[in-house]
């Protein structure tokens, strides 16, 4: 039986090298391609033929926009209804990324913390621009809480740069934990299935099939959780205290 880490290994499809650098083609980018090639065409295939009365498809994908440019405004304001193109990317590759994992044979790119990093450093230098170009150098007041005591302002200010700081890490490490930790555990079980005799085969199955309903659930509620973060960090940039 195979190792329940072996599914996040990476590993080589073709090699490729530019300036000395190893920039291989990998069962992780051929998973993240499948995934904005699988969004691109869901999205393209459902506004194909739009109408008042909308297909099923139109009707998916505007319930999928809706639902985000909601949670954009409810969290940052009117405001940021500019920045929904970025924010509606963000949450459709996290969540076909997440999905596609529980397809055997296919790789969770969100598993690698390379990945869930690069895409919470883009929200990170996004808010930090989108703040820098809204307020200018009172930017900086979001490290000094406003009412905060002169004698506690030293302490007040590495406080909130240490929390400012952490934004990506924190956002990163919470989707890239919860995405190995769920494929640990199917692959566990799944492991039972195949050492027991054919006789007790069957018992784990129930087990399997609620857990992999389960991780699904976790798989749409992590790229969610990502996304609502993201709108809020989005609102302290805007917004300050």
């Amino acid at each position: 039986m195979n190792s329940p880490l072996s599914h996040f290994a990476i590993k080589k499809i073709f090699n490729l090298s530019i300036f000395g650098y190893d920039v291989s083609f990998t069962n992780s980018s051929l998973s993240m391609l499948a995934g904005v090639a699988l969004v691109c065409l869901l999205l393209a295939l459902s506004i194909r033929k739009t109408s008042i009365l909308p297909s099923r498809a139109q009707a998916f994908a505007e319930l999928i926009y809706k639902a985000i440019n909601d949670t954009l405004i409810n969290s940052a304001g009117a405001v940021s209804a500019q920045f929904i193109p970025l924010i509606f990317t963000l949450f459709m590759f996290i969540l076909v990324s997440n999905v596609l994992g529980l397809v055997p044979y296919f790789f969770t790119p969100t598993s690698h913390i390379i990945v869930t990093f690069a895409l919470a450093s883009v929200v990170f230098v996004f808010i930090t621009f989108v703040g820098f170009f809204t307020h200018g150098l009172k930017f900086f007041s979001i490290f000094l809480p406003s009412g905060v005591p002169i004698f506690l302002a030293p302490l007040m200010i590495v406080i909130e740069l240490f929390t400012y700081l952490g934004k990506p890490i924190s956002l990163s490490l919470r989707l890239v934990a919860n995405m190995v930790a769920g494929h640990i555990l199917l692959d566990v079980l799944a492991g039972f299935i195949v050492i027991l005799p054919f006789i007790l085969k069957i018992l784990p199955l129930p087990f399997v099939m609620i857990l992999t309903v389960f991780e699904f659930g976790i798989a749409i509620l992590q790229a969610y959780i990502f996304t609502i973060l993201s709108c809020v960090y989005l609102n302290d940039a805007l917004h300050l205290h």
